[in-house]
């Protein structure tokens, strides 16, 4: 007679499926875009919805020689020129029930305020990357031809570099003569650098490898083999034609009108002084428990 064995399919409940009681996270980027807002109201008269900034202008120079016996007339001191913040509310509410917080198999609070917490860091830094992207100089390569505009905003930037399958190819990646431009431009305009004499620049790591692998004598890559052969083996840009680069998916990114192989991937790369980007903060992000929770 055969042996009648006590296996898992005799006992089965028994045996049951296991969890792991500690839960992971998603994958997250590091929010890098609200570290730009440096400029922020200090003496405000009163609260308010809405914030005006003021900018002194300078005089225009004088180079005219003053003589002896002739007192120079009074010159007017030009108007300021304004800037408006607009105070918004964000935010996200989590109502997290008793029942969940009785039945789960691990400790869902911390995890509900680590997510809210991340999220209201997420979602304010695409508001500031928002506003970068609105600025009004911009210069982009489209069909191997490198231009430079001062009057662009987020719709026309979007028109103008997301429009049709024929406004850019795939070969239009960034090469270090736009670093150049962009550079030059802000040296133009008298901007500050962020870093002792650098600019602070904002890619995307897609476009970061396109500038890499550019070849030629003024490209990145040969002063690397022979400088900063460290920066090659590290995959780091490190500083370079007057910026210092920091790498980030979180780069706004979107796609050719077409579809397959006919569209073409649009990245912006952000390159900046000091003071690119105001910010007036009301009441800084928190998280708040209701009462009804526990």
């Amino acid at each position: 007679m055969a042996n009648a064995y006590t296996d898992t399919t005799a006992m089965s409940n028994a045996v049951q499926t296991a969890y792991d009681k500690r839960f992971e996270f998603a994958l997250r980027s590091q929010p890098m875009f609200r570290q730009m807002a440096d400029k922020r109201p200090t003496e405000l008269t009163a609260p308010g919805s809405s914030i005006v900034l003021e900018r002194y202008q300078d005089l225009a120079v004088a180079t005219t020689p003053l003589t002896e016996s002739t007192d120079p007339d009074a010159v007017a001191m030009p108007n300021t020129t304004t800037t408006t913040l607009v105070l918004n509310e964000y935010g996200n509410p989590v109502l997290r029930t008793r029942k969940l917080y009785l039945f789960s198999i691990t400790d869902v609070d911390p995890a509900i305020a680590n997510v809210v917490a991340y999220n209201a860091a997420d979602s304010i830094d695409v508001v500031a990357q928002t506003e970068l992207r609105g600025g009004s100089n911009l210069a982009q390569i489209k069909a191997g031809v490198l231009s430079y505009v001062t009057n662009a905003t987020v719709s026309t930037v979007a028109t103008t570099m997301v429009s049709t399958v024929t406004s850019g190819v795939a070969t239009d990646g960034i090469t270090s003569r736009s670093v150049r431009l962009a550079v030059a431009k802000l040296r133009t305009n008298k901007a500050v650098p962020r870093k002792g004499s650098l600019y602070w620049v904002g890619i995307h790591p897609e476009v970061s490898h396109d500038l890499r692998q550019e070849t030629g004598a003024a490209a990145w890559r040969d002063p690397h083999v022979y400088s900063a052969a460290g920066n090659i083996w590290q995959g780091e840009i490190g500083a370079y034609e007057g910026g210092y680069f920091i790498e980030s998916p979180r780069c706004y990114q979107a796609l050719d009108a077409g579809a397959g192989d006919n569209s073409v991937r649009r990245f912006r790369t952000y390159i900046a002084g000091q003071q690119a980007l105001a910010e007036a903060v009301a009441d800084e992000f928190h998280s708040e428990t209701p009462e009804h929770w526990t």
